[in-house]
């Protein structure tokens, strides 16, 4: 008992190391429930819990590389979870509003470089210790490694006291960084007053705005095509659309296909993007105004016609396009949208099939039955986990983040996540099967914030109080100046003048300062997607733009 006292109490060892870990975890966790008038910093206190932990036990109780390790590790499995659910939808999100929010996300940066410099200007506080200081504030760890090397590259290592006050500004400028980042966005939401109820009814309206198909009734009177087939309309327009039913003069609805011949006089209803409607409708003929109540009734009456919304679960299915598959031509259904990753898009023959996929299909009872046996719908086989895409995921992003261009590199956070994104969105292209149930993924990320956060806390404790007494307080008022200053203009701006809903903007500020503890804030606040998406849309270039900022503001200061 003495020596299982000695070896998992006391340490230093492996065992020690993981018990005050866990215990660092389960603390962090259970004050997490914690509120202070309604505001909680959820999975942040582990990070606290375990700056505590590592003052007290100091650095030679603890196992460093199994501590480095857990670090590491637990970060990629959060930023590689992130990338592989956002993936699907990922470059949807991007057309739709990526570019403005990469945008404002540069912004953060650059404002903080400035902010940097002025500071060291005024203080003239040396510009290697407030890049470390910044790299602590903006909570990327990186950019303080390319400064370093930047540092040690250009013979900057010989004066070891410099050296080591970039690494210490990081230390110290980190915890608050964190705080700084979170209490941003609260005092953001309080100036401007957010209210989340409104936030998701103004989401709500964005999503049929933005993401759901638009119907139309239409009455074909284009001479140039009478007795063309739908097939070579879609050719000639070029555009993304789908005729999902049509009615003769006689009154007789039918379903619509490739095949069918367009004749003067017919009403078609039309389901295609709002951006494409004007060139769509006029190249057929005269909008008209019927409901939907007509158009089902109607058909009711000739062809009797049910709407199942069906899972894509075989295997098989994954990757392929709907030419390959030929529902139309086989089973005599149309598929009106398709549902991947919160995203409703229009459906085209190009457009690859994905497991975990919702297909909305048209036609008789028997037919969509058929439909249905021939695509799964199997809610069980969506519980089986598929690991080969995450671990060969895992490993790709590793590789992709050691490389170096011109001594920059994205690091195991960047890599992972960009892997991630891209196999969420074209693994199925290889036939890899990248669906992960909700609760799966959800749990996987938990565990790599939570294990990333304690490993951190325990790492930057030993020597943080000494720090702060020995005249690095100073840094912690720098770094926060650093932190909230230029989320809050930046905030401000893309809150009045872009429009930009509340629960994208916390994900923003989070991916501007690539904290994960910020996003688990966010996600906790929000109980939606929005933030993470937010987060990984400008991740990987704001990740590229701290590392080469570091790097150049190092350069600047020994040049």
């Amino acid at each position: 008992m003495k020596n299982l006292f000695e070896t998992v109490v006391m340490g230093p060892s492996i065992a020690h190391t993981v018990f005050i870990l866990a215990l660092v975890i389960a603390t962090g966790i259970a004050l997490s429930r914690v509120k202070i008038k309604g505001v909680s910093f959820g999975m942040t206190w582990i990070l606290f819990t375990g700056i505590i932990a590592g003052h007290f036990l100091g650095s030679e109780s603890i196992h460093h590389d199994t501590l480095h390790f857990i670090k590491e590790f637990g970060l990629i499995l959060f930023v590689f979870f992130i990338g592989l659910q956002v993936g699907p939808g990922f470059f949807s999100s991007l057309k739709s509003g990526g570019v403005k929010l990469i945008s404002l996300a540069a912004l953060v940066v650059v404002l903080g470089a400035i902010t940097t410099y002025a500071i060291h200007w005024i203080t003239g506080e040396p510009l290697p210790t407030m890049v470390g200081v910044m790299s602590g504030a903006v909570t990327n760890t990186p950019g303080l490694g390319a400064a370093q090397q930047a540092f040690a590259d250009a013979g900057g290592a010989a004066n070891k006291a410099l050296a080591d006050s970039i690494s210490l500004g990081y230390a110290v400028a980190y915890p608050l960084g964190v705080i700084g980042i979170i209490m941003s966005m609260i005092i953001l939401r309080g100036v401007l007053r957010i209210n989340y109820k409104k936030e998701d009814e103004g989401l709500a309206a964005m999503s049929k705005e933005t993401n759901l198909p638009h119907r139309y009734s239409v009455e074909f009177n284009n001479e140039m095509l009478e007795g063309k087939t739908i097939a070579v309309a879609h050719m000639l327009i070029n555009r993304q659309f789908v005729v999902s039913r049509v009615m003769h003069k006689s009154g007789e609805i039918v379903m619509a296909d490739g095949n069918s011949v367009l004749t003067l006089g017919d009403r078609l209803r039309i389901i295609c993007s709002e951006e494409d409607s004007e060139a769509i409708l006029a190249f057929f003929g005269k909008p008209i105004e019927m409901t939907a109540d007509e158009w089902g009734a109607t058909a009711m009456q000739s062809t009797p016609l049910v709407s199942r919304r069906i899972i894509i679960t075989r295997e098989d299915v994954n990757g392929k396009t709907f030419a390959d598959l030929r529902l139309r031509t086989r089973y005599g259904i149309n598929i009106t949208r398709v549902h991947r990753a919160g995203v409703d898009l229009i459906p085209y023959q190009g457009m690859e099939l994905q497991v975990g996929d919702k297909v909305m299909v048209v036609g008789p009872e028997a037919a969509v039955a058929a439909a249905e046996k021939a695509l799964g719908n199997s809610l069980k086989k969506l519980d089986h986990p598929n690991l080969f895409p995450i671990f060969i995921g895992i490993a790709l992003g590793v590789l992709l983040g050691s490389l170096s261009l011109k001594g920059v590199k994205l690091g195991l956070a960047g890599g992972p996540l960009i892997v991630a994104i891209l196999i969420g969105r074209y693994g199925p292209h290889f036939k890899m099967v990248t669906y992960t149930t909700m609760s799966a993924n959800l749990m996987l990320r938990e565990i790599g914030l939570a294990m990333f956060l304690a490993a951190v806390g325990i790492g930057a404790g030993d020597g943080f109080i000494d720090a702060v007494i020995g005249g690095g307080y100073k840094w912690v008022g720098y770094g926060v100046i650093i932190t909230v200053l230029p989320l809050i203009i930046v905030g401000l701006i893309a809150r009045l003048k872009f429009k930009i809903n509340y629960y994208t903007l916390m994900g923003l500020m989070s991916g501007a300062m690539t904290d994960p503890p910020a996003l688990g804030f966010a996600n906790q606040s929000s109980g939606n997607d929005m933030p993470a998406i937010g987060y990984a849309t400008v991740y990987p270039v704001v990740m590229f733009l701290r590392v080469l900022t570091a790097q150049l503001m190092m350069l600047m200061a020994l040049s």
